[in-house]
């Protein structure tokens, strides 16, 4: 294989293999909420980021810091880790692993349009189309989704996973700027940290319990996502959005839909009915009925 090929496959690699990982971790959260609380969770996900990245220290002393790069840093860590996760733990205290993974697949449309608003890029008449015919599919999906004992509240926590996803789209903006200046494990790092203070103590929040016993499988969730989301997905995405554009990026997210609807299965036992498939095949119509090359790069890209 040639350097110019492998250079452009790896980015490729990284953007799949985070898109699968970050599959992964819905499923890791339903097990996590089997026995704590989610503040405890998600503090001690950011926690054992932080820890993994402690080797790394040294090297980060090399990094040349640009002043006044903390308020883009600071906004980009609020909206990712710290806004988004709290509206997806929300999300999936009241919805299916599943159906929230569909929401995901919705992002692409969402940084287009935050795009369109933000960096002035052009979005034409079909990427409309496209985000309107998915937001459509999404409502179906709450509508037909029943109440169960592991998703008390579909709607709800449909409509908070899309949340999530605004918070990802000004995240994901601003990291593509940033990573024009800094590392990916540099900025991946900075998420963990700021997340560790923001999250510390929302752990002491009236109703939040912290934990008083080991529980095996839900501590291994808890460590997987910090180990291998926090530090591998977003440190592979973060790559990967350093070396292409970020609308081509986003695209690897409609992996997640797909890998989880499969890990949800197998993993916790959620079966879509017949209605909810069509939902799905809604949203992901719109979403590749968006993808239109004729749109003009964004500004943050050049």
């Amino acid at each position: 294989m040639t350097e110019q090929r492998r250079a452009a496959l790896l980015p490729m690699l990284a953007l799949t293999a985070a898109s699968i990982l970050w599959a992964s971790a819905f499923i890791a959260f339903k097990l996590a909420f089997q026995a704590y609380d989610p503040m405890f969770v998600l503090f001690a996900r950011m926690l054992v980021a932080c820890v993994c990245f402690l080797p790394l220290a040294m090297r980060f002393r090399n990094q040349i810091y640009h002043p006044g790069d903390w308020k883009p840093i600071l906004l980009m860590a609020l909206f990712e880790p710290c806004l988004y996760f709290l509206f997806e733990t929300a999300a999936i205290k009241n919805t299916e692993a599943a159906q929230a993974g569909m929401i995901v697949a919705m992002l692409p449309l969402l940084v287009a349009i935050g795009a369109h608003f933000l960096l002035k890029e052009t979005v034409t008449r079909r990427t409309w189309a496209g985000f309107a015919l998915a937001v459509a599919g999404a409502a179906l999906l709450s509508v037909q989704s029943g109440s169960t004992e592991s998703a008390p509240r579909p709607a709800l926590g449909n409509f908070l996973e899309f949340l999530a996803m605004c918070c990802a789209m000004g995240y994901t903006i601003l990291l593509k700027k940033l990573s024009a200046r800094y590392s990916p494990m540099f900025l991946t790092a900075a998420q963990a940290l700021i997340g560790c203070l923001f999250f510390l103590p929302l752990m002491f929040l009236p109703g939040q319990r912290l934990p008083t016993e080991f529980v095996l499988i839900p501590a291994l969730s808890v460590i997987y996502l910090g180990a291998a989301i926090t530090l591998g997905a977003y440190g592979l995405y973060s790559y990967g959005v350093s070396k292409i554009p970020a609308s081509q990026a986003t695209a690897f997210v409609n992996l997640i839909p797909v890998a989880t609807v499969v890990m949800a299965r197998f993993a916790l036992g959620e079966v879509f009915g017949l209605g909810q498939y069509l939902a799905s095949a809604l949203v992901l119509t719109g979403v590749l009925l968006s993808q239109d090359r004729k749109a003009r790069p964004a500004k943050a890209e050049a």
